[in-house]
């Protein structure tokens, strides 16, 4: 059974340190993971009231064969850098953009790639990416879709209503604004629509054009090499033995892997 991050903050991470990041004496056994948990599928709350997901599953996985208690702690994604910089958490796993934040953290190997798209309603009447000039488009604060909007798709972003992007905390809101016509489309990562549209009898749709492409990864605190390679070589058995294509095909129904296990 998954444990829920009821661990208090400061109770201690697994690789909090003195003097120096990343290396030092261990304080606990204990792998904090910071993640959404309005982030399906890759991190959220299940029928039964506990933190599941595609990320989860892997941390959970990955912690136990480290021989690590996992402590999964909800964060606020826009507040993830103070998080990990506070040490109340050991890292950020939980679809984690690596494009545009390479030297901001140390990162495992990218595990998965990952698209940017845009949902709209299918009555809406957009069908490309141009169809967006005079729309309102939401993005999630601090997310690789307000990443993009604001670097490689800027110019697409001046063509918005008013010549920008409307924000929000989490994507079920984001959906429920395109729902009563508030917004008229949403930029999020191709899993996490994917996941949005199921059972919404195609009120919903993807535009074929998408707005990047990515690799998402787990990200440590600068520096932190030692928590990083052995989260990374888990992963990689994780990979040799079949078990990250097992949890895979459980979410996505294939194996969504990019990570060699060598």
């Amino acid at each position: 059974m998954l444990l829920m991050g009821l661990v208090g903050c400061g109770s201690g991470s697994g690789t909090k340190t003195e003097g120096t990041q990343g290396a030092g004496t261990q304080e606990a056994a204990k792998l904090t993971v910071g993640f959404d948990q309005n982030f399906p599928p890759f991190g959220y709350v299940g029928d039964n009231g506990e933190f599941t997901g595609f990320d989860i599953e892997l941390a959970t996985e990955c912690a136990n064969r480290m021989g690590r208690e996992i402590v999964l702690q909800p964060i606020d994604w826009d507040a993830k850098d103070l998080e990990l910089e506070s040490g109340k958490i050991d890292c950020i796993w939980n679809g984690f953009t690596i494009n545009g934040r390479e030297d901001s953290y140390t990162w495992t190997e990218a595990y998965m790639d990952n698209s940017q798209v845009v949902v709209v309603r299918t009555d809406s009447g957009i069908k490309s990416l141009a169809d967006l000039k005079d729309k309102n488009v939401m993005v999630q604060a601090d997310s690789s879709a307000q990443s993009v909007l604001d670097g490689d798709q800027a110019d697409l972003t001046k063509t918005f209503a008013g010549g920008k992007y409307q924000t929000t905390a989490e994507y079920n809101t984001a959906m429920l604004e395109l729902e009563t016509g508030a917004v008229h489309a949403v930029a999020m990562d191709i899993f996490v629509a994917q996941f949005q549209l199921e059972g919404r009898s195609g009120d919903f749709m993807i535009l074929d054009e998408h707005l990047s492409t990515e690799q998402y990864g787990v990200g440590f605190l600068k520096g932190n090499t030692e928590l990083r390679d052995e989260v990374q070589t888990t992963l990689k058995g994780m990979v040799a033995d079949g078990t990250f294509a097992t949890i895979s095909d459980k979410y996505f129904g294939t194996d969504v892997g990019t990570l060699s296990a060598n």
